[in-house]
């Protein structure tokens, strides 16, 4: 087989493009944020200051996001159900550890002294 200076010149090209491709995804793949997609957007479960009820004084609330995940239900749990669902889910959410009332515009609320992720108490449908 002959090999001529086209041929030599097309396959150092052809490797160039290669690599810089490689290069341009790794400089891509690393500068991506190592953080879980699903809490993009949500801050860590943490105490803020409520603008509302916060007038006279400091009042603090837990918010922020814990963990949740749904995965398809196991075939042997789903043979359990009264109404068998295809998907189940698991989740914790942003709670007071500690906390005391305080009366405020004659309205009593909780001021929330320390947050953790626990069970979640109450859920929107």
């Amino acid at each position: 087989m002959k090999v001529t200076a086209a041929t030599a010149m097309g396959s150092v090209k052809s490797a160039g493009l290669s690599l810089l491709l490689l290069s341009f995804l790794l400089y891509v793949a690393d500068s991506y944020p190592n953080s879980e997609l699903a809490n993009m957007g949500c801050e860590e479960c943490s105490l803020r200051k409520n603008g509302v009820f916060s007038v006279d004084r400091p009042l603090y609330q837990c918010m922020g996001c814990c963990f949740s995940r749904a995965y398809p239900t196991p075939l042997k749990a789903m043979k359990t159900m009264t109404i068998p669902k295809n998907i189940t889910s698991e989740a914790t959410c942003c709670v007071a550890k500690h906390s005391y009332e305080t009366e405020v515009f004659g309205v009593r609320v909780r001021n929330h002294t320390e947050c953790h992720c626990s069970t979640c108490y109450f859920h929107k449908i």
